[in-house]
């Protein structure tokens, strides 16, 4: 079997006390996964790890079959760019930039010529529904920001998505929406999905539930 993720072992503590420890933890390619838990649990944790914004204190992770744990931090920038695709709650778009440029410039760590870069973007943008792909990102409304968001995470046609809380700052509805949104784009890249969130309702949406409170080191935990 393929996988789109493998953590073995892994442990991180804070200095305050919090810590983490994974025995193991497989995604399949193209599985979609909520990491289940209330505020605080540790799901960004996780996540941040994964992504190779933190460093682990013991164990390993592999994305993509690539052992990011173990690389320079250069490297692990590199992996991630090709590998991982993001999706914040709060978007973390560029204010000054159109939506093409959010999305083009996702692109320029992906090997694929310059030249295609914009037209890509605009064509991922499009299949989403934002029909406005030269418009700033502040021009656009939550939902179509929320679209852009999307698009520049599957724009590398990345192995793995994470998706922190996407859904927050949303209503029910907007939420399941923006859910559809992510689910479908992922689907349609081929990648897989390990999404954040405490809200119990997600839960049927998955193919598997990993409640984040398992990996809690009972001996520091909050």
């Amino acid at each position: 079997m393929t996988h789109a993720l493998r953590m073995q072992d892994l442990r991180f503590r804070r200095p305050h006390g919090f810590g983490l420890h994974v025995p193991s933890l497989e995604i399949a390619a193209g599985e979609m996964v909520l990491l289940a838990g209330g505020s605080g649990a540790g799901k960004s944790t996780l996540l941040w790890l994964v992504a190779g914004l933190l460093r682990a204190d013991g164990g390993t992770i592999e994305v993509a079959g690539q052992r990011i744990d173990a690389m320079r931090e250069s490297d692990r920038d590199r992996v991630r760019a090709r590998h991982i695709g993001l999706v914040f709650q709060t978007h973390q778009l560029l204010p000054d930039f159109t939506a093409e440029q959010n999305v083009a410039l996702a692109l320029m760590a992906s090997g694929e010529p310059e030249r295609t870069h914009l037209s890509r973007a605009r064509d991922l943008l499009r299949a989403l529904g934002v029909e406005r792909t030269g418009a700033h990102v502040t021009d656009l409304s939550v939902g179509q920001q929320q679209r852009v968001a999307v698009a520049r995470a599957i724009a590398c046609r990345p192995v793995l998505v994470l998706a922190d809380e996407p859904t927050a700052s949303l209503d029910a509805e907007s939420g399941a929406v923006a859910m559809d949104l992510i689910q479908r784009a992922c689907r349609e890249a081929g990648a897989a999905l390990l999404c954040a969130s405490h809200d119990a309702g997600m839960q049927g949406r998955f193919q598997r539930v990993v409640d984040v409170r398992t990996f809690v080191r009972e001996e520091v935990a909050r």
